[in-house]
């Protein structure tokens, strides 16, 4: 193994993004990772102490891609903007969605979304208690879209099943199913987002 060269924060978010997107997350160890960048294993650890830390930086260089600018206007369509840009930055990635949950308040990444997204909150008026709620709803969907989204397949094998049951057992969930298969990823994640964003009055 050659002697360990200098590396970048960049440099280790992108060897791991890569492991990770190759193989996995339980591909993603700090040996995998080593190699990827061509260095001994025990020569990470002289940039961050754990594989945590590491995973950080994956979330940091995933959504470090989304733009935070989002023009002025109705505060609905910032927030659309704003969130529509996220999940496509991690749909380049899915593999990392189960990272945004668990380095949610510690990532820089995550931390400057929320911000984001607490901002066009303010200014259409949200404080105290009515903005912590509704933003946690938005970060809930968000997250919880992307699980079901690269996890759940929204329109796989399972729905489809589902599709096929007996309707005199099953009338609403078989007919409901059905309905589904004919959605594409966007359609549900817009036509979701739009029903939260609705029921999300901004005060007087």
């Amino acid at each position: 193994m050659p002697r360990p060269r200098s590396l970048t924060t960049a440099d280790l978010a992108t060897a791991a993004l890569t492991v990770i997107d190759r193989d996995g997350l339980p591909g993603s160890t700090m040996r995998a990772v080593a190699k990827e960048l061509r260095v001994a294993t025990m020569a990470l650890y002289r940039y961050v102490p754990d594989r945590d830390a590491l995973e950080v930086l994956v979330v940091d260089q995933v959504l470090g891609t989304v733009d935070l600018t989002v023009p002025a206007g109705e505060w609905r369509d910032r927030m659309r903007t704003l969130l529509d840009r996220m999940r496509l930055a991690v749909c380049a990635h899915p593999a990392v969605v189960p990272l945004l949950m668990r380095h949610r308040q510690s990532a820089q990444g995550t931390l400057r979304l929320i911000e984001a997204m607490l901002v066009i909150l303010a200014a259409a008026g949200f404080t105290g208690r009515d903005r912590v709620i509704a933003q946690r709803a938005l970060i809930a969907y968000l997250l919880g879209f992307l699980q079901n989204e690269h996890f759940a397949a929204l329109a796989g094998p399972g729905t489809a099943a589902m599709a096929e049951l007996d309707p005199a057992d099953y009338p609403y969930l078989s007919e409901t199913a059905a309905a589904a298969t004919t959605l594409t990823p966007d359609a549900e994640f817009h036509g979701g987002l739009d029903a939260v964003l609705r029921g999300l009055a901004a005060p007087d």
